[in-house]
């Protein structure tokens, strides 16, 4: 089935999920929005975040998209349910996928979490850890609030990030935890830092190879899978700047001269050919 996969994001996050998706499943093509001009979602509140996601995930449907992808944590733990239960397409969030792989990889059974108040406010992760493995994991959850402003000015640079990171991060220091979810797609893009602050000795676990994993047994399962020999032509929506957005998307999906258009959700003129 030749239609495109749907990826929404708070703004750039997503990309980190992007990127992989586009690894795993050479074939498939993605329509993506990110609503950098409303980013960052984690302070907001539930309500907001509900009904921005419904205005990207509405416009997606327009284009006719055969699974939606929440490439947003916050969003993830807000409206992954009900769009699961009102779509009649697959739909696809990042927080089950980021658990499995901290819990595969975890040896010591204590796994810390770090993300936007929304999500850390949520309990999602703690809440999806415990219905895979029961009891038996110690989660500890830690809201960082800085990071995604880092990324979203492009100030990821140890010169520049280090610092934050490393006061962030400081409550974390109490616990004898073994593996970190970096539970934002936002935060893929700090991954060197975070792991330099955190030591060689805590496994860093972004969502996107599992999201990517689960959304190929998904197309096959269900014979949705992208056949065509034609190379994909990806489409990049964002509601904020157009320019900074091409940047981002050059330098961290290695996509030359990308189609990127800006997208608005004041007014119903949006531009797709």
């Amino acid at each position: 089935m030749n239609l495109p996969i749907g990826v929404i994001d708070s703004g750039v996050g997503g990309l980190t999920v992007a990127k992989e998706v586009a690894r795993q499943l050479p074939k498939e093509t993605m329509i993506y929005i990110g609503d950098t001009a409303r980013c960052p979602y984690g302070p907001r509140t539930v309500e907001e975040v509900r009904r921005f996601t419904w205005q990207m995930v509405e416009q997606l449907l327009q284009w006719d998209i055969k699974m939606l992808v929440i490439a947003c944590n916050t969003a993830t733990a807000v409206t992954l349910e009900e769009l699961q239960a009102q779509l009649d397409i697959p739909v696809v969030g990042v927080i089950r996928p980021g658990a499995i792989a901290a819990l595969n990889e975890t040896s010591s059974g204590e796994i810390a979490v770090i993300g936007t108040e929304g999500t850390i406010h949520s309990g999602a992760y703690p809440e999806t850890i415990r219905a895979i493995q029961g009891e038996q994991v110690t989660v500890h959850n830690l809201a960082c609030p800085p990071f995604v402003p880092l990324v979203e000015q492009n100030r990821t640079s140890k010169q520049d990030a280090y610092k934050i990171v490393e006061e962030t991060l400081r409550p974390l220091q109490q616990y004898r935890y073994d593996t970190l979810i970096l539970g934002c797609t936002h935060y893929p893009i700090l991954k060197a830092v975070i792991q330099e602050v955190v030591g060689g000795g805590v496994s860093v676990i972004s969502s996107g190879q599992e999201t990517a994993r689960e959304m190929s047994t998904i197309l096959q399962h269900n014979g949705i899978h992208n056949q065509s020999e034609e190379a994909p032509a990806h489409i990049f929506y964002t509601s904020g700047e157009v320019l900074p957005f091409v940047e981002k998307v050059e330098r961290w999906m290695k996509i030359t001269t990308p189609d990127v258009r800006q997208i608005s959700f004041l007014s119903s003129t949006m531009n797709h050919d």
